[in-house]
């Protein structure tokens, strides 16, 4: 395959999986709707890391921060903390011990603003693939 074609790959689902977050926000799964925009974010950063980096296969993580700041592409500090911040999510699919836990303290009004920042910054990676 090639680099743009991998890209593809990684990148084709996005705005299904970020679908399946405003399903599961409106169904009041606000944890598992995280876990939806986590790994949109994931793929997302997993297709920049090809676009910038020689090889084809990012590396088998999860970690949002990890994988951005592995593409040598600028963030600003509030989104790296974003990018952070995100990282509790994608354990929810998981670890279900764990995210019993995480759904008694994401509410509905946490659960909004990550999915609003989540669309900002979908839309910045996306303009950085370009």
């Amino acid at each position: 395959m090639t680099k743009s074609e991998h890209i593809e790959f990684w990148t084709k689902q996005v705005n299904e999986d970020f679908d399946c977050a405003h399903v599961l926000f409106q169904a009041n799964h606000y944890a598992q709707s995280l876990f939806w925009a986590h790994l949109a974010l994931e793929k997302l950063s997993k297709a920049l890391w090809i676009k910038t980096n020689e090889g084809n296969t990012p590396p088998f993580v999860h970690n949002l921060l990890r994988l951005i700041t592995l593409t040598n592409e600028q963030f600003s500090d509030d989104q790296l903390q974003f990018f952070n911040e995100m990282n509790m999510f994608q354990i929810k699919g998981r670890y279900p011990d764990y995210a019993e836990n995480l759904e008694e303290t994401v509410t509905k009004e946490i659960c909004q603003e990550y999915l609003n920042k989540s669309k900002e910054i979908i839309k910045c990676l996306q303009e950085k693939l370009q």
